[in-house]
Formats: structure tokens, sequence, C-alpha cells
């Protein structure tokens, strides 16, 4: 106790100066535009953060004003932008407002020492050219809806806005599909006027401002009504490691950070949106990590209910943050079908055997991966990437259904050697023909 009461004593006392940093250059780091993200300083030729320690929107001002970016929107705590890395070169900012550079503000390094990278402040400012954002969400593409017009910033009300219009405000932010639109002020009151006008978008302008409006304010709103919006902020993906662009590990944008996918998120109607987004045909296997290896960085963990339709992954809805508990080792990889036709397209398809002088298929009951193996095997196609449960992926067939049931130990040398009821007895349809993937020619 006497020590703690020592301590503070010294701290109003003793303290040292406040100090100024010198040769100071800033930037802003992971936002979805120039004039917004993550501040980091330039001191003795490395590149820190600022503790969020006292930072408020006169210290974001200042930031603003150095890199050209307009007037400050919200300064921001708890590395809202993700957390950096290296040193923390700042702390406890002091800055009056009218400086011209953030060098030029007190500091006190004293409390670095204190400070982690979840502690990384940030910046929002008004882009001049920025007639729309989203305000008090919990990452930079969630928020509520205001809009820029010559009166000044203004809320919209929950009653003149639509899914369309959501899809809109996402696109013009660079932050994916639209996951919900929320009324009611569900991302807090808004303090400047409302808009009641109402919105008119098709769904597919690029900017806000290109949508119709109506020309009587007809709905009556207040700040209660002001509605908020939550994109996905899923912006970009790839499939990495794999032997083309069409197979490989699959990793998410998520506004400027990269990060893979968890497995026990992911569906073949998945992947095939994002084979067809791709450009790389259909789907025809979605593998863990021991195929394309293990990523780093974030793991990305929503789910994505896709009807398998769509032409981007962007399209798809997406339900709350999953709660299977993943790592790296559980990283999905997709194969989508072009990277099977570059590689011989006899190792993938719709699984067909020869007896008594015609072709006939398989019934996908009691079919397995270990079934699957056997048949790589025989056709000397590696091993199976998929056992295609999906029926009839690769298309019905026509004529006899020769097996049923097959039931294979998985190091059979031949599907003849596994166990079945017998040629052509069976209770199934064509439907029901199941399909192989291997791995391709040893």
């Amino acid at each position: 106790y006497t020590l703690i009461l020592f301590t503070m004593f010294g701290m109003f006392t003793n303290c040292l100066p406040l100090s100024c940093v010198d040769s100071v250059s800033v930037r802003l780091v992971n936002g979805n535009n120039p004039c917004a993200g993550r501040v980091e300083v330039l001191h003795d030729g490395q590149w820190g953060t600022v503790c969020h320690r006292d930072w408020d929107i006169t210290d974001a001002a200042v930031v603003c004003r150095e890199l050209d970016c307009g007037t400050a929107v919200k300064a921001t705590l708890n590395a809202h932008f993700g957390q950096g890395s290296g040193s923390i070169s700042m702390s406890n900012v002091y800055c009056s407002g009218s400086e011209t550079a953030l060098k030029d503000c007190r500091s006190d390094s004293r409390y670095v020492q204190y400070c982690k990278h979840d502690h990384d402040a940030g910046v929002v400012c008004l882009d001049s050219e920025q007639r729309l954002r989203l305000v008090d969400g919990f990452h930079l593409c969630s928020g509520r809806v205001e809009m820029l017009r010559t009166e000044g910033w203004g809320s919209v009300c929950d009653a003149a806005f639509d899914q369309q219009d959501a899809e809109v405000v996402c696109r013009e932010l660079d932050c994916g599909a639209p996951v919900q639109v929320l009324g009611a002020a569900a991302f807090g009151k808004g303090d400047a006027q409302m808009w009641t006008q109402e919105i008119q978008c098709r769904g597919n302008e690029s900017q806000i401002d290109i949508c119709q409006r109506s020309s009587s304010q007809k709905h009556s709103c207040s700040h209660d009504n002001d509605v908020g919006v939550i994109c996905s902020g899923y912006t970009d993906l790839r499939l990495v490691n794999g032997s083309d662009s069409c197979s490989g590990r699959v990793e998410l944008q998520f506004l400027n950070d990269l990060g893979t996918v968890c497995d026990a998120c992911w569906d073949m109607r998945a992947a095939n949106v994002l084979c067809r987004q791709l450009n790389c045909g259909i789907a025809v296997s979605v593998v863990g990590s021991d195929w394309f290896g293990e990523g780093s960085g974030e793991i990305r963990a929503d789910v994505f209910n896709c009807d398998g339709n769509e032409t981007k992954l962007s399209e798809c809805s997406i339900s709350s943050w999953s709660r299977a508990e993943c790592s790296h080792s559980r990283d999905v990889g997709v194969i989508c079908s072009s990277e099977l036709v570059g590689s011989g397209g006899d190792c993938a398809g719709r699984l067909e055997v020869f007896h008594s002088g015609s072709w006939g298929t398989v019934c996908d009951d009691s079919w397995d991966i270990k079934d699957a193996h056997v048949v790589c095997r025989q056709l000397q196609c590696g091993v199976a990437l998929s056992n295609q449960q999906v029926p009839a992926w690769f298309g019905p067939g026509s004529g006899p259904i020769w097996l049923d049931e097959v039931e294979c130990e998985g190091n059979e040398t031949s599907l003849w050697s596994c166990s079945s009821p017998g040629w052509g007895k069976h209770d199934c349809q064509h439907k029901e023909d199941v399909g192989v993937v291997c791995s391709g020619k040893q």
C-alpha cells in the first residue's frame, strides 16, 4: 500500500516532461480507403503503432489534416482496424487540434510499456469524395447508414430502405454483399438530420447517389428509426498452393486481410459457387489441409449458405460466426473441374463397370471413400479425393445398374474383390449413380 502511494505521488511531483516525436511520418493501414485505418508513425526508420491511451477525435483530426483526408469522423480504439506488429511508437498523445502534423503533438513515451497491440489506435477521416459511410459498427463494413448532402450528414429511415439499397451501399463501400439490414437504431441514434425520402435502388447501381428517390417524403421517422447495414466484408478470394489457380487451399479476403476457411463451415454448394466465380468450372471435391497444406493468419468461420446457383460467393447469405473449434489443421481446400481436365479427365467421373458385354453404373447405397480408393487404385489414378456423395453428381447413366451395396475394406486391388449382393441386384435408379474423383495418374 505504501508503495502504491509513493508511485502515485511520484507521478504528480516528478513527471518527466512530455516529449514530441521528431521526424515522424504518418500512414493509415488496413482500412478500405486511404483515409481510414490503423495509425502508424515512422520513427527512427521504423513504422510503429500508436497506443489508444487518451486518443480522441482531436488527435484524429490532426492525422486527417496531415494526410489531406479532410475532417475526422471517428477516433477508433482497441485495434478496430486490426493489430499491428513491431514497436508501439507513441502513447498518451495530446493534440490541441491546431497542429499540422502528428509530430507536433505532445506524447508521453513512458506509458508505451503498458500498451499492447490490441490497444492500437485508428482513424476514420471524411475523404472529400466520400458521400456514404457506416458509423458505430463492430467493423468497418457495418454500422448506421449515413449519407452526405449539401445540408450535411444525415441518417436514413428504416422504412425507406430495403435489401436492394443495402446491396448498393455495400458495393459502394467495397464491403462485399449485405448480410443483414437492421432498423430501429440498432447501431445507435444519429445526431444529425434524418433523410426520410425513400431510396429506390434496383440493386445493381455502383453508388447510392445513382438510385432514384421518391418525390415525396411519406415516412414519419425519427432517429429511433435509423437504419443500419452489416456487409460481409469479403472482397476477394483465391485458391493457393495447388497445381494451378483452380485448385488449392481456400483463402478469403476480409477487408484487407486474407484468411483461411474452416472446413466445418464449407460444403459442395459453396465450393461450386467459388469455382464458378473463378471461372474454373464446377467443384469436384472439398478436401482438408492434408492436401494443400496449412495456412497462416486469420481463420474465417462464417457459414456460407449457398444454394449453389449464385455467380459469386458474396451473393450467398452468411450465418453467424460458427462455434466450431477451428485451427489451421482444418483449413479447407477445393478442387474445381478444370483442374481435372488438365491432368486427365479419365480420373474423375461417373463410375461404370463392364459386365456381360455391357457397361453399367454403380448405385451409391453404402458407397464410401474406401470404395472410391479401390477404384482409383484399380485405374492407376492415385488416391480418391472424393466419393461424391451428391447423387449423380456427374449425371445419371443409362442401361443396367450392375452393382449396389458395395463394401470394400480399402486395401483391395480391384473393385471385384469387394463384397456386394451380386451383379444386377439393386433397388436403385440412375439418379443414384455414384461418381469418383481421384488425385490423378501416378
